[in-house]
């Protein structure tokens, strides 16, 4: 199937019959398969309104150009990868890190480009040596301290920006999250997120309408006395518009605070090429530099004009194996529904409107979800924590990493956090390997060699 165009009917487009799958290359009718297409973009909605928000960029100009990276995703694995490219969480506390230090947002999104430049080029590195260069490289004990890193070090952002506006809206909305997350089945599970903040949402309208105005800091930082939620903005805007745009600013300091990030994403692409392997059972090892190399190129082209960072979805790998339909063609509608739901303002509005103190429960849960993520890393990779190579390097860098040390080299250049965390966890491991007595450096298995036929996983952004 040449550049993933060009699909089979599956049998008689009805639904398949019990075991049976819709293979990338068919379809069903396209009734169906428009209807698969909005199952995908409802999957996907919520984490990829939500980073933009929570970045402080345009939530519409996001899912459109989520549908525009799906879209270039697919041409460029040829459609032998069917995956849905949404908003990237993993840059959430990189932007809040960059506003705190006098950035804007256009100095996040050129630091996102960068990463996505830097992306792309692992991608081709990986497509012209193999995937084994990924685990040789970044093994998961170094590949889950830095999730572990990027997770956690986003704690200050919700005990000092969104927790503070409303402290009781917030328990409610985590509380509910957390429900949500563990007590729905299915579908409902995977979208718990979603959920959350339209109850966040619905419990802020109702306060405003039996408690009145609330004396809070609002995002800024000013305590005034506001209502929860303000519609003001949503009145007035178009029902159909584009999104606004803008040019990103670059700046040395913020992109070296969002490099880290490239460990995390090459990680998150590994872990989704092997799920979509094991369901499809085609052999997607010699795919996985092409998969990269998409997901940078769609990230270069989503920040070049002030959207986020993109990467693949593990909400839409889950809606495939509850369907066990495959066909990229669902991705293809998905891709065209999301285009259209971006052209209209006045959702975005709606979702700038949501209050601080919604965004302060999710979060709550988010960037702890996140960061644990790095211990499933090492628990699905059996990573043995009792190993001082592993131990110690991996323990300096994520209390760096956590607790925001600094190293000063200049009094206008500095490494902290995040940067400076990845650069002890991987420099720190790789130098001590290298005189570490045999019995504690037993060579860790290879990408290629993890699973027959695929890669390892080491872990994805989301559950």
């Amino acid at each position: 199937m040449a550049f993933g165009l060009g699909w089979r009917l599956h049998g008689d487009g009805g639904t398949p019959a019990p075991g049976e799958v819709v293979r990338p290359d068919e379809r069903l009718s396209w009734g169906r398969t428009a209807g698969l297409g909005a199952q995908h973009v409802v999957a996907m909605f919520g984490a990829t309104f939500v980073a933009p928000v929570l970045m402080g960029l345009d939530p519409n100009l996001a899912v459109m150009l989520s549908g525009v990276a799906t879209v270039m995703f697919l041409l460029i694995t040829r459609g032998r990868i069917p995956s849905y490219l949404g908003s990237s969480l993993s840059f959430v506390g990189v932007a809040a890190s960059i506003k705190a230090a006098g950035g804007s947002v256009q100095t996040v999104t050129g630091a996102m480009l960068v990463v996505g430049v830097v992306l792309l080029a692992a991608g081709l590195v990986v497509h012209a040596l193999g995937a084994r260069i990924v685990h040789a490289v970044l093994p998961p004990v170094v590949t889950g301290a830095v999730v572990m890193i990027i997770g956690f070090n986003l704690a200050p952002v919700v005990a000092r920006t969104y927790w503070p506006q409303d402290q009781w809206i917030a328990l409610l909305t985590m509380a509910f999250t957390l429900a949500a997350m563990v007590v729905m089945r299915g579908f409902w599970s995977r979208i718990a997120v979603f959920l959350g903040l339209v109850f966040g949402y619905a419990a802020s309208w109702l306060f405003d309408r039996v408690f009145g105005e609330i004396n809070s800091a609002t995002a800024s930082g000013e305590v005034t006395d506001h209502n929860r939620v303000d519609f003001s903005g949503v009145g007035s805007a178009d029902w159909f518009g584009l999104p606004s745009l803008h040019a990103p600013d670059f700046k040395l300091s913020a992109v070296l605070l969002a490099l880290p990030v490239v460990i995390a994403l090459i990680a998150e692409n590994a872990g989704h090429v092997k799920a979509v392997a094991e369901m499809t059972g085609d052999d997607l090892d010699p795919e996985l530099g092409r998969a990269i190399a998409a997901d940078g190129a769609a990230s270069v082209l989503s920040t070049s004009v002030g959207g986020p960072a993109t990467t693949t979805y593990a909400e839409n790998i889950g809606v495939m194996a509850a369907t066990r339909v495959y066909s990229t063609a669902a991705y293809f509608a998905a891709a065209a529904f999301a285009i259209l739901c971006g052209l209209c303002p006045k959702f975005g509005a709606v979702v700038a409107a949501t209050p601080g103190g919604v965004l302060g429960g999710i979060t709550v849960v988010l960037y702890g979800m996140i960061g644990l993520l790095g211990a499933k890393i090492w628990h699905e990779n059996k990573v043995d924590l009792g190993n001082p190579l592993n131990l110690v390097p991996i323990a300096a860098g994520v209390i760096i990493g956590i607790g925001n040390v600094s190293l000063e080299f200049t009094d206008d250049f500095q490494l902290d956090g995040i940067p400076l965390g990845t650069i002890v966890t991987i420099v720190g491991y790789h130098v001590l390997r290298l005189f570490a007595p045999p019995h504690l450096k037993s060579e860790p298995p290879l990408v290629d060699a993890a699973v027959p036929g695929g890669t390892s996983e080491p872990g994805g952004e989301r559950a």
